[in-house]
């Protein structure tokens, strides 16, 4: 079936006219019929206009960027002009009374996409807000993993790893503020890349905390990603974030050739609590590496302890200063009577936001608030440069770190529901590289086969799902860690 290709394969079979754009586009529609009402994966579809362009790109017959008539789907936080974007929650997705938000403009990632014919079919399901680490908190219902519907995607972008990961588009945007791209990933068996904050713009991009969010994509492919990459790289006048750097050739990057290199392991990622299964993964995966050539070498990264403790508060904190422009007036969940205007904003917001982002709200908003400032905020900041010298030290004897994603395989829906502090420490092995601004990558080191259709089972044996392995890499170190991925699943 053609939704089953990559990039790098339905490019080659578009540019031999093997096959045509709406082919390939419908064969991912159809998909999302098929399958989508088991999984839950994707929020809004944008058929008909995505054949219309399909159609132009046929008669056009220019296929000369990679990326050139592939049909994606897009995290439902992307700003896409004339579609709508909920967030995934009932502040913006305005039921009662039809002021769903509409926008009016396309964010940088999805402009430079569809400036060389990527071709959009719709918006992917997330967390409220990206807040939380299941797509269980989404106002459209959980998304549940193709491999096995008992058990969660992951989050926040599970709705488009699942969306991967079952064949309902060709590759996916998502956001990685705490590990959403590469927990996901992990989970559903394909490829998520956080890359170095500043690599990528945000604008057009509904922000969770500001200073950790990134964005990028999920791949069926090591290529495929750098493909990807190479396209939405890059300076934006539009987010003064964005790195000036100049942007490499990531496909040229994929050598498949680690001989020589240092990769750390650190010993703050195989503790109490990790899965026996996941670390023998991992484990082993090391030794693929080292019979490459690679040296595999112990390293420590002290400050891990404190990376969860760190991040819930800082993410809290930013989070309440970017959901204070919720407030109804414009777009989105409205009241028709209320008896002030405090009367009307508290009403709003109680009735539009879920219980994860008003806890959120909640914490930040007390940890940013006279008093407390100094004890919380203060103090994570600090131990948030702790946490970046840990890994600038380490990256001066090795060259990359390996670790796991998350500390179990998909867990399965409902698990931690009514246990919040669980599901923060889920994100434990995936926090501490946002903290630090480095780039990391989840790549499947078990995987089924992607599946055509959901497999309708539970209770499945850790050993039958995805496990994530984590690269890490120095800031900007995209291509090392990508040349890495590539070596590893060549083998």
């Amino acid at each position: 079936m053609l939704n089953t290709l990559t990039i790098t394969e339905a490019h080659k079979k578009l540019k031999s006219k093997e096959i045509s754009c709406v082919e390939l586009v419908q064969s991912c529609l159809d998909q999302i019929d098929k399958v989508d009402g088991d999984i839950n994966a994707v929020v809004y579809k944008n058929g008909e206009k995505a054949l219309e362009e399909a159609a132009k790109i046929d008669a056009a017959g220019k296929f000369d960027h990679p990326l050139t008539g592939i049909p994606y789907l897009a995290k439902d936080v992307y700003c896409e002009k004339g579609i709508p974007t909920t967030a995934c929650s009932n502040m913006l997705r305005g039921e009662k009374d039809g002021k769903t938000y509409i926008s009016p403009y396309d964010s940088t990632t999805t402009k430079r996409l569809k400036a060389v014919g990527a071709i959009s079919i719709g918006k992917t399901n997330t967390d409220e807000f990206t807040m939380g680490a299941s797509t269980e908190t989404s106002c459209y219902g959980v998304t549940k993993n193709p491999h096995d519907t008992s058990r969660v995607a992951g989050g926040s972008s599970g709705g488009s790893a699942a969306a991967v990961a079952a064949n309902e588009c060709i590759f996916a945007l998502g956001t990685d503020t705490g590990g959403s791209i590469r927990q996901p990933a992990g989970f559903c068996g394909c490829y998520g890349m956080r890359v170095t904050y500043g690599r990528t713009s945000r604008y057009g991009v509904m922000s969770m905390a500001s200073s950790l969010d990134t964005i990028g994509a999920l791949c069926k492919s090591v290529e495929d990603a750098a493909i990807v990459l190479n396209t939405i790289a890059g300076k934006d006048p539009f987010d003064s974030t964005t790195s000036d750097k100049s942007v490499p050739d990531y496909t040229a990057a994929l050598k498949g050739d680690v001989k020589g290199l240092k990769i750390g392991m650190p010993k703050e990622y195989f503790i109490e609590g990790l899965d026996s299964e996941v670390e023998k993964r991992i484990r082993e995966a090391a030794q693929v590496f080292e019979d490459m050539g690679a040296e595999i070498v112990d390293i420590s990264l002290p400050h891990t302890k404190y990376a969860v403790a760190t991040y819930y508060v800082l993410a809290p904190c930013e989070i309440s200063s970017n959901m204070a422009r919720y407030d109804g007036i414009r777009f989105g969940n409205s009241i028709k009577k209320s008896e002030s205007l405090v009367d009307y904003y508290e009403n709003v917001r109680s009735e539009g936001f879920g219980d994860e982002v008003k806890r959120r709200i909640m914490i930040g908003t007390y940890a940013l608030s006279a008093g407390y400032y100094d004890a919380y905020y203060r103090k994570s900041q600090k131990v948030r440069t702790l946490v970046k010298k840990d890994f600038t030290d380490a990256f001066k004897k090795v060259d990359l770190i390996l670790s796991p994603i998350s500390p179990t395989a998909a867990f399965e829906v409902g698990a931690h529901t009514n246990d919040p502090v669980a599901m923060y420490l889920e994100d434990v092995f995936s926090i501490s590289q946002a903290l630090a601004g480095i780039p990391a990558m989840s790549v499947p080191t078990y995987s089924s086969p992607r599946p055509s259709s959901p497999r309708r089972t539970s209770g499945e044996a850790t050993s039958e799902l995805p496990i994530g392995l984590q690269i890490m890499g120095p800031q900007f170190g995209e291509e090392k860690i990508l040349n890495a991925a590539h070596a590893f699943c060549s083998k």
